[in-house]
């Protein structure tokens, strides 16, 4: 009985006032407030009534016997009761979530809510993957975020997601599992007239000496090119930061520098287009696509289902890249690596 009484609230401790007097959809304003960072905005999400909100609100700090909500300046923040109140919030939404997915999966079904966060360039083909998905299993929802790497780390150790796509996995604290399921080289990219175009086995030095459009400060990519110059003792004359991976390549086509992308950005023009692929010393840098959550965290029925579905389509990922770009071979023997001939 010991260990069971560890693990089980007797009723006697239940929390019988905020029972009667707090209810579940005051909580899921209070959360939408907090999450959105607006009253108004969680109006909208929540197809309801400024107005409607803040009686709601204003109910459940009475419960709580505190404020939930402080103004600073225009913005409204929780306070230190709103805080430890909305962590409450999460734990009790994801235990309902998951409540629901295990009742629709005993019932032979898939139902419930599917979030997403991946980085920039993973955009190119997450929407495609979560379309089949979504289409093997109709009753799910999808929340797609797309960010940059140290945004995404920051939201997988608030947990605020069911996994995340990576091009490289979280160092220091983030304690994660992941799983590699595509390949996702980096090139380098110049406008398809610059002299370099078709040249083999272009020197690293020589492309030094290039300007250089590079995406932003927390970028994966960036952070990966950099290290390669670093290296060899490099540095690459950077004429601009931007963080759109379209900017970029738009900003080669103009002639304003080479830059270093995922060759999944060329996605839709194809490696013939303005856009040209250097041969390159160095070069693909052989990266992977990681699907990633937090150790010891429990997926849902739905995120299992995804992470099971993405790896089993590894091997349609791998073919996909080889028809659009015949140019790339890749072994058989080692599935996980992806080269780009150089003669």
């Amino acid at each position: 009985m010991g260990n069971d009484s560890d693990s089980y609230t007797p009723p006697s401790a239940m929390p019988d006032y905020l029972i009667r007097h707090a209810t579940l959809r005051q909580l899921q304003l209070f959360e939408a407030i907090v999450r959105l960072g607006s009253f108004t905005r969680a109006a909208e999400e929540l197809f309801l009534t400024q107005p409607t909100i803040s009686t709601q609100v204003k109910k459940l700090s009475e419960t709580i016997g505190l404020p939930l909500f402080e103004h600073v300046g225009r913005a409204v923040k929780p306070t230190e009761a709103g805080l430890e109140l909305y962590e409450t919030c999460k734990l009790i939404f994801e235990s309902l979530a998951n409540l629901e997915m295990k009742v629709a999966d005993i019932k032979g079904i898939k139902r419930g809510r599917l979030r997403l966060c991946v980085v920039s360039t993973a955009k190119y083909f997450a929407p495609e993957i979560l379309g089949e998905f979504c289409q093997r299993y109709s009753g799910i929802d999808v929340a797609l975020k797309v960010t940059n790497r140290d945004r995404i780390i920051e939201r997988m150790l608030a947990n605020e997601d069911d996994l995340y796509i990576m091009g490289r996995l979280p160092e220091g604290d983030a304690d994660v599992e992941s799983f590699v399921f595509a390949p996702n080289p980096l090139v380098v990219m110049a406008p398809r007239v610059h002299p370099l175009v078709n040249q083999k086995n272009i020197p690293l030095s020589r492309i030094a000496e290039e300007p250089f459009i590079l995406r932003e400060p927390g970028s994966g990519i960036r952070d990966t090119a950099l290290k390669l110059f670093e290296s060899k003792g490099l540095k690459p004359k950077v004429r601009m930061e931007l963080g759109s991976n379209e900017a970029i390549k738009h900003g080669v086509v103009g002639g304003l520098g080479l830059s270093v992308l995922s060759l999944h950005t060329l996605t839709l023009e194809g490696s013939n287009g303005p856009v040209a692929i250097l041969d390159v010393e160095g070069f693909p840098i052989e990266r992977q696509w990681y699907l990633v959550y937090p150790k010891n965290k429990e997926l849902s029925v739905v995120a299992r289902a995804f992470l099971e579905f993405a790896l089993e389509i590894q091997p349609y990922m791998r073919s996909r890249m080889q028809s659009m770009w015949p140019e790339i071979k890749i072994g058989e023997d080692q599935p996980d690596q992806l080269n780009l001939p150089t003669g």
